[in-house]
């Protein structure tokens, strides 16, 4: 009995440092040093802060899953919705149950559902390409909106398309929570606006970063994002789609096996080549949307897009089997697809159907024996990967981290005389920090970054 009993007992306590290194359960932002959320509000480019916690509260973990506990609200600025959403981000104090072995769908592929389709690190929720507004052939227009119908449901509205607009500077929104449920009823319904769902619908960089910018909504109120695109980089697992295979960001090792350097990961899904919507890529003639115009321009519906196997690096779903670093023996990943101007490109995450078996989800609660996941200390950030613009300035100096922040990186600013000047943070999720420099001398500064133990000097200097 006592060899059985410490047979089983070492069973257990190897199958628990296995789960505990499974990146499913050590990836997560977990806030341990009470970062709490900001946003924006319209016409207002102070943040405010909402005294509610930002990214991941904890992780949990059994056998076979993990358990993420998490505000929805990200470490970075959000806000404000420029397109009348009535909605701010609330604290939602999701669970998301995230399979710890994901296994390949075989049968009856299941589609991505209005809402949330995965979860991003931070614990903000990941959705695909939809809104949920169609196009109203009896109407002869765009039916709905936040608060509205659903249209017919033939030809699907793109939201990164559609409501650019409504998208702040890290490309996100939330949807409206009204009393009763999540989008449930509205105002014409008699049900009380309560909260919002931040998410985000497409790689979580903020649009200033972008090579070439298509909102400039960043103008006035600077924010940033999850992380920050490094082309010469594989780019960090940013998050977990729900049937548990992870989700990479825009680039990845150019062969799928490691090697060949670092490329652009591209879709295979394309425009076609249509100025009439009156037919499917697959054929289907289907009632009538509009023509193709100003109004609604190609890529303005989901239908719009055909994939054209092998025209990219990706699936049908969006991903490929590839080695990563996190993944050194290999797994099925989905990737954050953007095109050469590192704009969102179709269908951004996740395809219109998941790869895997579908058995995660956001829960109301853990009903399995779990542990709670510690995390290990890590060897601390590369400082060489920060970058300082514009350097001389005489107005605002952006102090930007090439990749994704996982721990604290402090930021303090001495005068040549050794006197502190200033001091920021970049805080994990986030990716930017910015120094006004106009109440500051003109002159040298020395700039002192510090995180997990390393420290490293740059020197400033402000003109007038």
């Amino acid at each position: 009995m006592k060899t059985r009993s410490l047979l089983i007992g070492s069973i257990l306590l190897s199958t628990s440092v296995l789960a505990q290194t499974n990146p499913a359960v050590s990836s997560w932002m977990i806030n341990t040093t009470n970062i709490t959320a900001r946003h924006y509000v319209n016409g207002n480019s102070t943040p405010i802060d909402d005294n509610e916690p930002a990214n991941v509260q904890s992780v949990q973990f059994s056998t076979n899953y993990s358990y993420v506990s998490a505000s929805g609200l990200p470490a970075y600025i959000i806000g404000p919705y420029l397109d009348g959403n009535p909605s701010q981000a609330s604290n939602n104090e999701h669970i998301f149950k995230i399979p710890l072995y994901p296994v390949e769908n075989t049968g009856t592929l299941t589609s991505t559902p209005l809402g949330a389709i995965g979860t991003f690190v931070n614990g903000v929720p990941m959705y695909d390409y939809k809104d949920g507004v169609s196009y109203s052939y009896s109407s002869g227009a765009d039916a709905g909106g936040p608060l509205g119908g659903n249209g017919d449901g033939v030809w699907n509205r793109d939201a990164i398309k559609a409501e650019n607009e409504g998208f702040d500077c890290a490309k996100g929104h939330p949807s409206p929570i009204f009393s009763g449920g999540p989008g449930g009823g509205g105002p014409g319904g008699g049900q009380t606006l309560v909260g919002g769902t931040y998410h985000h619908h497409q790689n979580p960089t903020a649009f200033n970063l972008d090579r070439v910018e298509v909102s400039d909504v960043c103008d006035l109120y600077l924010a940033d994002g999850l992380y920050s695109i490094d082309s010469t980089q594989h780019s960090p697992l940013i998050g977990y789609a729900f049937d548990g295979f992870p989700v990479y960001g825009a680039y990845g090792y150019a062969n799928t096996n490691g090697t060949g350097g670092i490329k652009r990961i591209e879709s295979s899904y394309q425009l076609r080549n249509i100025t009439e919507r009156t037919h499917y890529a697959d054929g289907s003639d289907v009632t009538d949307g509009p023509a193709v115009n100003a109004t609604f321009p190609l890529g303005y519906y989901r239908e719009d897009y055909e994939f054209l196997a092998n025209s990219g690096d990706l699936d049908i779903h969006n991903g490929r089997f590839c080695v990563t670093p996190e993944y050194p023996n290999g797994i099925y990943c989905y990737f954050a697809t953007v095109d050469q101007n590192w704009n969102s490109a179709y269908p951004y995450i996740v395809g219109p159907e998941y790869y895997g078996i579908v058995d995660g989800g956001s829960v109301n609660s853990i009903n399995e024996n779990v542990q709670t996941y510690t995390a290990i200390e890590s060897a601390g950030e590369e400082l060489l990967n920060l970058t300082i613009y514009p350097n001389p300035s005489s107005d605002i100096i952006a102090i930007q981290y090439q990749g994704m922040v996982k721990n604290d990186v402090a930021l303090t600013l001495y005068d040549l005389a050794g006197k502190e000047v200033l001091s920021k943070t970049i805080y994990p999720g986030s990716t930017i920090a910015y120094i006004d420099t106009q109440t500051l001398y003109a002159g040298n500064y020395i700039l002192v970054v510090r995180s997990e133990g390393k420290e490293q000097q740059k020197q400033i200097i402000i003109t007038k």
